[in-house]
């Protein structure tokens, strides 16, 4: 069953009344030294030995006249330096890994304390199910005032269970044990819950999700939950959930499957979000679809040239076995626009492409939502969790066109294939008012201040953000 540290986020915090033994840290801009009131001549001394100035992500322990640690310097440099993207507060996600056990707080409020909070905190998450246990080990916790504190767990507790799940190798993190974890997260929240496996997604009319699933012995299920009164607005989140990807008959290289435990990049994704929308208490109806599979090489495999039926009632030819989860997203989509939501967001790891036009750290999205496409890269910018908008270029739909079917699965192109493949979701989306379709990596390549290397449910703090602002003006 699956397992998450999600909740211990809360434990990177004390919370509270500032306490007398409390270790104040200092936000301090390039060449900002002399404005630190609170330092006396030695400690004045100790920086300048140090050659600290404020330069951005270089941090040092002020001593005090005992030996301990008496304050805490850390350099935000122009106050633009925030990774990847936003303000430099986000830098204190280097003090939540970094600063030996104890309670600290702020000297004085950043202009963006919140989001120092927050990193505080996303820098603090490690993964360490598979080690050994450190018994000794503490924790650096942040003093934080019960105003407003429930938002700033809430949305760290999300992003470590995004992490989690992420992280956890397909051994552990079947299609069974995102059910288990979908299950925990509607408990906790009042929502409802039903799941189709196995088998009865062909009498459900889910083929696709079934064809990718079917030559695992781990059953493929689609996973719907929902939450929220009737009458407010309707928001689907849809993620996919290819617990492994193996690229099927059209099998991957060693190299490329390295990484494939982190295929279902967008369940994890858009459970984080989900957590965060009903924890924070959102006016809306949400909706959550996971269809979920491992996508594995055996007898019972779909092949290449099959021509497979879709619960819309488009036939897909499979050009391709390895570009699965636009056909297990097309099933959910289908249901999803059924409903005629208000927005439909997908967030799935679908294309090479993506991390070819923009890099590992900046997701692509596609929407029909003009202002959504001007107003969204901006805002998730400023909270350090950024992406970027492409088209949903119309021209290239012909590029999906089949001899033998409605629609084939892949353009053979090394050409625009993350557009493609969001024409393709689009067209299991008709009825919806707004669509919004993310395509993530999904992982941090390397250590940064937000967190370490390994999984990140991108874009579910920026796309909260967004629907936070919406929903509550």
């Amino acid at each position: 069953m699956a397992e998450t540290t999600a909740w211990a986020a809360a434990e990177t915090f004390a919370l509270g009344a500032a306490a007398a033994d409390d270790i104040p840290v200092h936000f301090v801009p390039a060449d900002g030294v002399d404005a630190i009131g609170s330092l006396d001549d030695v400690q004045r001394a100790w920086l300048k030995a140090q050659k600290f100035s404020g330069n951005g992500k270089r941090t040092v322990l002020i001593p005090g006249s005992d030996g301990n640690i008496a304050s805490v310097a850390l350099g935000i440099g122009n106050g633009q330096q925030g990774e990847p993207s936003g303000p430099s507060e986000l830098l204190a996600g280097l003090l939540g890994s970094g600063l030996p056990a104890g309670t600290y707080r702020f000297a004085s409020e950043p202009a963006h304390a919140d989001l120092a909070a927050l990193a505080w905190s996303l820098g603090a998450y490690s993964f360490s199910r598979y080690l050994k246990k450190d018994k000794n080990g503490g924790r650096a916790k942040l003093r934080l005032a019960n105003a407003g504190s429930d938002r700033i767990i809430n949305t760290a507790e999300a992003v470590w269970l995004g992490r989690d799940l992420i992280n956890t190798p397909a051994s552990d993190m079947a299609p069974a044990d995102i059910e288990a974890i979908a299950r925990v997260l509607a408990e906790r929240h009042g929502a409802d819950i039903s799941v189709t496996t196995g088998d009865d997604l062909l009498a459900e009319n889910f083929p696709l999700i079934h064809a990718v699933g079917r030559a695992s012995p781990r059953q493929p299920r689609l996973i719907d939950m929902s939450w929220g009164p009737a009458g407010a607005p309707k928001i689907t989140l849809v993620g996919k959930g290819i617990t492994f990807d193996t690229g099927g008959l059209d099998i991957k290289p060693a190299s490329a499957m390295l990484l494939m435990k982190k295929d279902m990049g967008g369940a994890a994704t858009a459970l984080a979000l989900a957590h965060m929308i009903m924890g924070q208490g959102l006016k809306c109806r949400l909706r959550v679809l996971i269809p979920t599979a491992e996508n594995s090489v055996g007898g019972d495999a779909f092949r290449p040239g099959d021509v497979l039926a879709s619960r819309l009632g488009l036939s897909v030819e499979i050009g391709n076995t390895d570009a699965e989860g636009r056909l297990v997203l097309a099933d959910a989509l289908a249901l999803a626009d059924a409903d005629e939501p208000d927005s439909i967001f997908v967030f799935a790891t679908l294309t090479g492409a993506a991390r070819t036009a923009l890099g590992p750290d900046l997701p692509a999205f596609f929407t029909n939502d003009d202002e959504l496409a001007r107003s969204l890269p901006p805002l998730a910018a400023s909270i350090g969790d950024p992406l970027w908008n492409l088209p949903l270029w119309d021209g290239y739909r012909r590029h999906l066109d089949s001899d033998i079917a409605d629609m084939n699965n892949v353009w053979e192109s090394p050409f625009a294939g993350a557009i493609t493949a969001a024409l393709f979701l689009k067209r299991f989306v008709t009825r919806a008012r707004r669509f919004a379709h993310f395509d993530l990596y999904g992982w941090r390549t390397a250590a940064r201040p937000l967190g370490p290397k390994g999984g990140e449910p991108q874009t579910a703090r920026a796309v909260m953000e967004q629907l936070r602002r919406e929903l509550t003006s």
